[in-house]
């Protein structure tokens, strides 16, 4: 994969996009998540948020970075 993406004669490092990518599929887990009502038995739900997207960055950053 190459390091930069062109979109529209603009570079964006390939880590922004694979982040922005993280963020839907995170957002569409939380919604799902907060639908089943796990977030009622979560510590801290912000940092179950976090850690979530987090896993979810580092898994589609990691093959890409290798």
């Amino acid at each position: 994969m190459p390091r930069e993406i062109a979109f529209y004669g603009f570079y964006f490092p390939t880590l922004t996009v694979l982040f922005i990518t993280a963020l839907l599929i995170t957002w569409g887990v939380d919604r799902i998540l907060a639908g089943t009502g796990l977030y009622r038995w979560a510590w801290h739900p912000t940092l179950l948020r976090l850690a979530i997207y987090v896993g979810i960055s580092c898994a589609l950053t990691l093959p890409v970075y290798r």
